[in-house]
């Protein structure tokens, strides 16, 4: 929820952006989807939420001194407020928005990635590429801020102030529910990018189509210039052979000499030799992706493969924790089966020891991929301990329950520990000779959500923790 100051303007100037022909002379000094944020002057957007209705807020926010609301319906509120009426609030309150703060992201260049998993590593990676190439960048994404994609008003305040701050360039993620809930409206990306998808979210989606038909959304003409896109997934083709929005098409068949390591990768691309300091095979794709983002709005072919160079460790992506020996610690945010397999699948040929799985599933979330998630550590993993995640309202044992249901078909050997850190304490003890132990689900989140609370808790901190404790143990 938020509300921005705004130059005094028009009503009317701002609710002609969704093509509104509003009589009258009322001018507005702020805009704001939060009652208790208003201040004399302002418009608030009356936004139905999962838990509230901002239309019940609506005669408080007048009292405050709204001067206008945006409404899905009449309502019964003091005669000099003035309502402007739409089918749905939220499809308007970005482009409403963009016009009250002077249109900002027509100012920048605008680069969105979308898909399941790899768009915070993208977004970091095109973000590196940029800066190395002298340009002013603004990132926008999971460890940018407290949602994957702000909600329309924060989001056009944050564009408002990279104009102001000299930004040439925003590269942000762009999730399925900010597309659904309207959140990206009155921005037309320079480019867009599809990196895969997977099954998530479908506790909103319902069906894998209309999660995929969601993130179609960003891949037309309204919304995106050119895009590139993941042809090696089988929605990222489906998604080019469709939209009538330029494709570049990526394959990583398409790179030579591809080189992996835990800590960096290397390839050549368009004939020239690249090499980038964050490791994990998916980490070819994902760079990949960054470098014909950066060639697509105008930066020559060769500096951006001499910027390459770059492009670091992205925070709780294949992260790895120091340690005493010869053993290895990655933190990984891996919280899909697919994100997981393409994990588990990069540490297994990266060493002939055991590989050790630290995992859970979040509550409140879709349910159904719990036990997908187990029989893919159950398959790719040597010794696994199932634990909490965030389980927000549910019982842990329960989620633990169901994610042990995939499990015990293999020579995995499974255990269940429901205090994540000692879940992380355990594998680490446990580990020996080459043995990578992964910490997956989490990556740089700072916290463990339980029955509603914030607990801190940093699996790299926890993890730094018990190498700490195994070294001084011998």
């Amino acid at each position: 929820m938020a509300r921005r100051s705004i130059p005094p303007a028009p009503l009317r100037g701002i609710v002609s952006a969704c093509g509104i022909d509003l009589d009258s002379s009322v001018v507005v000094s702020g805009v704001s989807d939060d009652s208790r944020t208003i201040s004399a002057g302002d418009v608030f957007f009356c936004v139905r939420g999962a838990n509230f209705d901002g239309h019940d807020a609506a005669l408080d926010a007048t009292s405050r001194g709204a001067v206008a609301v945006v409404v899905d319906h009449p309502l019964d509120l003091p005669a000099e407020v003035v309502q402007v009426v739409v089918p749905d609030v939220r499809e308007v309150i970005g482009t409403m928005a963009s016009r009250a703060l002077g249109d900002p992201s027509s100012r920048l260049t605008m680069m969105g990635v979308t898909g399941t998993n790899g768009k915070t590593s993208t977004v970091m990676f095109v973000g590196a590429l940029l800066r190395a190439l002298g340009h002013e960048t603004l990132t926008i994404g999971t460890l940018t801020g407290t949602r994957t994609t702000p909600e329309a008003i924060d989001l056009q305040g944050q564009l408002a102030d990279a104009v102001s701050a000299g930004a040439t360039h925003v590269v942000m993620e762009v999730s399925s529910h900010a597309l659904a809930m309207g959140r990206v409206n009155g921005i037309v990306f320079d480019v867009a990018a599809f990196s895969n998808l997977s099954r998530d979210h479908l506790d909103l989606h319902g069906t894998m189509e209309e999660y995929f038909a969601t993130k179609s959304e960003l891949f037309v003409p309204s919304r995106a210039r050119r895009s590139v896109v993941n042809v090696d997934d089988e929605w990222g083709r489906l998604l080019a052979s469709r939209t009538s929005v330029p494709v570049t098409s990526c394959s990583v068949s398409e790179l030579g000499d591809v080189r992996v390591t835990a800590s960096g990768v290397a390839y050549r691309w368009r004939g020239l030799d690249v090499s980038i300091g964050a490791g994990g095979s998916f980490a070819v794709l994902n760079s990949f992706l960054a470098l014909e983002m950066v060639v697509s709005v105008g930066c020559a072919v060769d500096d951006v493969a001499r910027a390459a160079v770059a492009i670091g460790p992205v925070e709780g992506r294949f992260q790895s924790v120091p340690t005493e020996s010869d053993y290895t610690v990655i933190v990984d945010y891996a919280h899909t089966p697919d994100a997981l397999r393409a994990l588990l699948h990069s540490v297994r040929v990266l060493t002939n020891g055991r590989v050790i799985v630290v995992f859970g599933c979040g509550g409140d979330r879709d349910r159904g991929k719990r036990a997908e998630m187990g029989a893919v550590v159950d398959e790719l993993a040597d010794v696994a301990f199932v634990t909490s995640d965030n389980p927000r309202s549910e019982d842990p044992e329960s989620i633990i329950s169901d994610v042990l249901d995939g499990m015990g078909h293999g020579t995995c050997a499974v255990s269940s520990v429901v205090d994540r850190a000692l879940a992380i304490e355990s594998a680490v003890s446990g580990a020996r000779g080459a043995d990578i132990v992964v910490i997956a689900g989490k990556g740089h989140e700072p916290y463990q959500e339980v029955a509603g609370e914030f607990l801190a808790f940093s699996d790299v901190e926890v993890a730094r923790l018990a190498v700490t404790r195994r070294s001084g143990s011998r």
